[in-house]
């Protein structure tokens, strides 16, 4: 069984490219069930395990497989499942065999790889994402395995070290963002699209500079009233949106929509009316939420996720030594859990081992019980029983040395004594 993870992520792959590789929540636990039959068809053992985690930084598909090439299956999976052509997705693609595909789950879970390091939203996002792998059956004792032993990791990079002291969160730097456009914000009407996390992370944000007014667009209007009212705001719905665009001086816009919520037409129309004073927007989803082409306009200023990556490195080089002890923690745990695969590989030998030695052993017993009932004297019995024990079990290792020549009988020579080395 080989562990492994194929995917890309802000790093290897543009926005344009990731949202066509995102999956919608309601994919999910169809995706992982698709993917243990994708890998299953190879090798057809029946007991594959597959994860995938999907956020607006990453697709990636976790696995563990007897399959003969697992890591080109799970590429092939992701371009298959999207419909994407293989070879236009290959070169952003990271694919990550055993070894390495435990560093960068570590790695992961603790914020390193993201794109504002040592953020802690990540490990809800993989939290969320096991858990409906485990609701579609995807995961076994590997995967299982791997990602409880992440969440340890996680915990412990963050307790021991400053990984996320000096993090500049996505929020953060929408509010910065905005602070260009506009020399106030508590004179701007602010719209949030969206009620999940980042949206409320935003808000909470936003709401501390005391904007004129806060509003939330919402696909379900309660769960949007909710949120606006405890910052003191308004909720509408999504399909309000064509005729109250034009009102928002910010919006910021983070759903699970699979289709752009915000078109071209719609933006123009919204900066006629507004007598074309500028309009700024933050497109945190992926897939996106509001069409690309309205970067183009003279008097809209729109973001993405990856623009807002950029602002956040700010800093970086004050988080180095945090990182560099955050590493090292996570090699060590990379090799404690490569150790304890190694244990998992030698189990069915051990398994092999105790059902020869029962066989020998029943055997053995039969020939016993078989004396004891001809009346044979009970010491002969035990020393017949004890004899017959002994020779069966040293049978197989006395051939192996009479068979085996060269290097092979001197490493057998020097290894079966210690194998056979009895406690006294």
């Amino acid at each position: 069984m080989q562990l492994l993870a194929v995917g890309l992520n802000h790093h290897t792959a543009p926005v344009a490219l990731r949202e066509r590789l995102a999956f919608a929540p309601d994919q999910l636990g169809p995706a992982v069930r698709s993917a243990r039959a994708w890998f299953e068809r190879l090798d057809q053992r029946g007991s594959d395990e597959a994860a995938i985690l999907s956020t607006c930084n990453r697709t990636e598909l976790y696995a563990a497989s007897h399959a003969p090439d697992p890591l080109d299956a799970g590429a092939q999976f992701l371009a298959d499942f999207h419909k994407v052509n293989y070879s236009e997705l290959r070169p952003h693609l990271y694919m990550l065999p055993q070894h390495d595909a435990v560093r960068h789950t570590f790695r992961v879970a603790s914020g390193l790889d993201s794109m504002v390091l040592g953020e802690t939203q990540i490990l809800g996002q993989i939290k969320d994402a096991i858990r409906t792998a485990d609701e579609a059956g995807g995961l076994g004792t590997y995967l299982h395995q791997l990602f409880q032993r992440s969440f340890s990791v996680a915990k412990e990079v963050r307790s021991t070290t400053e990984i996320g002291a000096h993090s500049v969160s996505m929020a953060a730097a929408a509010v910065r963002l905005s602070q260009r456009i506009f020399d106030k914000i508590s004179e701007q009407n602010v719209l949030f699209i969206g009620a999940g996390e980042m949206i409320e992370l935003c808000a909470t944000h936003f709401a501390a500079q005391n904007p004129r007014s806060i509003t939330v667009a919402n696909r379900t209007l309660e769960r949007g009233e909710q949120l606006a009212h405890r910052y003191g705001g308004q909720a509408i719905r999504l399909a309000e949106l064509q005729d109250k665009l034009h009102l928002y001086d910010i919006v910021i816009s983070c759903t699970a929509s699979s289709l752009p919520l915000i078109g071209l037409g719609m933006v123009e129309r919204a900066i006629k009316a507004r007598r074309h004073k500028p309009i700024f927007m933050v497109d945190l989803a992926v897939p996106r939420d509001i069409e690309p082409e309205v970067g183009r306009l003279n008097d809209a200023f729109l973001y993405t996720v990856d623009d807002l990556g950029k602002v956040v490195q700010t800093g970086l080089e004050n988080r180095q030594a945090a990182v560099a002890q955050a590493e090292a923690i996570i090699e060590t745990r990379v090799q404690s859990f490569m150790h304890w695969i190694d244990d998992r590989a030698v189990v069915p030998v051990i398994q092999s081992l105790h059902e020869n030695g029962e066989a020998l052993r029943q055997l053995e017993l039969e020939r016993a019980r078989r004396m004891l009932a001809k009346g044979d004297d009970i010491d002969a019995v035990l020393e017949a029983l004890s004899k017959g024990l002994t020779a069966k079990f040293m049978h197989g290792p006395q051939q192996a040395l009479h068979r085996a020549q060269g290097e092979e009988r001197a490493h057998l020579a020097a290894l079966l004594p210690q194998l056979f080395r009895g406690r006294r």
